[in-house]
């Protein structure tokens, strides 16, 4: 029997599967607040599954009243990847770069 205690969240149209004392590298969140600084508590309500020991909460689509609790460590930009059009036999070679933004949470709670 397994009595680790986890949940899966919902955040940036993403899917995670957290359990307490874990970091995750979580997609940017834009909120109402102008900037998110490091140290900066979060709550994500969007749970959609919870298990503490042989109890196991199914949410449709979300458990009602569960929350899980993180604190941001780190604010980044992942490593840059390119992105290449390129057209045989026409001289056409577009390149360009991207570095996805992240934040990277430490989750302290699990309600």
């Amino acid at each position: 029997m397994d009595t680790e205690e986890f949940a899966v969240i919902q955040t940036g149209g993403k899917q995670y599967k957290v359990s307490l004392g874990s970091l995750v590298s979580i997609e940017k969140i834009i909120g109402k607040e102008a900037e998110y600084k490091k140290g900066d508590k979060l709550v994500f309500d969007k749970v959609l599954l919870s298990q503490s020991g042989d109890d196991t909460t199914i949410g449709t689509p979300y458990i009602k009243g569960a929350q899980v609790d993180a604190e941001i460590v780190e604010i980044g930009r992942a490593r840059k990847i390119l992105v290449v059009k390129y057209k045989q036999k026409s001289r056409y070679l577009r390149r360009n770069g991207h570095r996805q933004p992240f934040f990277k949470v430490k989750i302290t709670g699990i309600k």
